[in-house]
């Protein structure tokens, strides 16, 4: 039958990317506590069209996926992304997929079982130049206002919040990404607030993170820097990237904070200050 997409395209502009996306695949990611972990990921897939081709070849993005259903990881992305670039012989191939990840949450007191789900991402790419890797979990997070505190006779605001963690890891000989477990980004951001989220408390439950909120007030400036404060310390990371949001309980805006920064700026070509190592301004 006729190959339409391949047709010349004589408008002399290449596509910087192409594919499909909102394509919701059942996948199978590494888990710390029990190897693997079944869920639904949503994907886009692309890769960069020449000049000279009129279309790509939307099938073989979800022909690809369907190949490696069965592990989707730091591991496996970069040959995910290696087959589509050379299936659809483009220079450059990138997924990006977001996910529901559980883990299983024992309460803080009554220790009672219940999942926890924590909105995750993947995004990898390759080019000439070589293959990149993130991963980012979505922590929710308690934090109880230190000026409110400060300045009440009793009591403090409080409200939800969010910490989003999201690392480049460093090379492994061979090329593959250093092993960095979402559980581990997980902790981290939990850390950071002023109390954790469980999906199921009792009583005496609530009661201890109440006390612990009120014990440890945090504004989202608090929450970053404590959370980069952890991660520049663990060798295995090369970027970061840490954003926090707390939705307001009092005010009609949320708040919100970041830092990034390379590990390595001059093998990164970032221009900015090594923020990773504290040396930022």
């Amino acid at each position: 039958m006729e190959d339409v997409q391949a047709k010349f395209d004589d408008r002399d502009l290449p596509i910087d990317l192409v594919g499909v996306k909102g394509l919701r695949y059942p996948v199978t990611v590494r888990d710390k506590a029990r190897q693997r972990q079944s869920t639904i990921a949503e994907l886009s897939l692309s890769v960069g069209l020449p000049k000279h081709y009129r279309g790509t070849h939307m099938s073989r993005f979800v022909e690809v996926i369907h190949e490696h259903r069965a592990q989707v990881d730091m591991e496996t992305l970069p040959s995910i992304v290696a087959t589509l670039r050379e299936r659809l012989e483009a220079k450059r191939a990138r997924l990006e997929m977001s996910f529901p990840y559980f883990i299983e949450r024992l309460a803080p007191v009554s220790r009672l079982p219940s999942l926890m789900s924590y909105q995750c991402r993947y995004v990898a790419e390759e080019t000439d130049a070589g293959n990149d890797f993130v991963v980012a979990a979505q922590i929710p997070i308690t934090t109880l206002c230190p000026c409110s505190k400060a300045i009440s006779d009793y009591g403090a605001h409080n409200q939800r919040g969010y910490v989003e963690i999201a690392i480049r890891a460093t090379r492994q000989p061979g090329g593959l990404p250093s092993m960095v477990w979402i559980e581990e980004l997980v902790e981290i951001g939990e850390r950071s607030g002023s109390a954790p989220i469980y999906p199921l408390l009792k009583r005496e439950d609530e009661r201890e993170l109440t006390m612990r909120a009120y014990d440890h007030p945090a504004f989202v400036e608090d929450v970053v820097r404590h959370a980069v404060g952890e991660l520049r310390q663990d060798q295995r990371i090369d970027w970061l990237e840490v954003r926090a949001e707390t939705v307001e309980s009092i005010h009609d805006h949320n708040a919100f904070a970041m830092i990034s920064g390379w590990r390595n700026r001059q093998a990164s070509g970032d221009n900015r200050d090594w923020l990773i190592a504290g040396t930022g301004r």
